[in-house]
């Protein structure tokens, strides 16, 4: 059984990948994990390949989403997109891939769910 926190962060997910693919993305994978680390989405599009944060928030949230990707989970999606590009799934990728680090926020308010995507919004270099 899910908690609530989960539930909203599955419904964000959800809502996440449903604009992607109307972005024209490809979702390749959803919760990959290796070991402790994770990628909510990782997605193709004009080769390329798309690893996308998703936070979610339901109405009245304080914080905005975006601001809770600090250096440290930075740190782990860079880590986490290595090990995906050598893991067997990165075989039936095109060869010339770009790697881009991708922030997609759902605040679930009414009468429907803002979403905001931030391409590229992170350079991996420093981490």
């Amino acid at each position: 059984m899910q908690t609530k926190k989960q539930q909203v962060g599955r419904r964000g997910e959800d809502e996440a990948c449903s604009y992607l693919v109307g972005q024209g993305h490809r979702i390749l994978q959803r919760n990959w994990r290796f070991g402790h680390l994770e990628i909510d989405v990782i997605s193709l599009k004009d080769k390329v390949l798309h690893i996308v944060e998703v936070k979610t928030r339901s109405g009245g949230a304080t914080v905005a989403p975006e601001s809770r990707v600090d250096q440290e989970k930075r740190r782990c999606l860079v880590r986490a997109a290595n090990a995906f590009l050598h893991a067997d799934e990165r075989a039936s990728l095109p060869a010339d891939l770009e790697v881009q680090f991708d922030v997609l926020t759902v605040i679930f308010e009414e009468p429907a769910p803002l979403v905001e995507y931030y391409p590229a919004a992170f350079i991996p270099f420093y981490y």
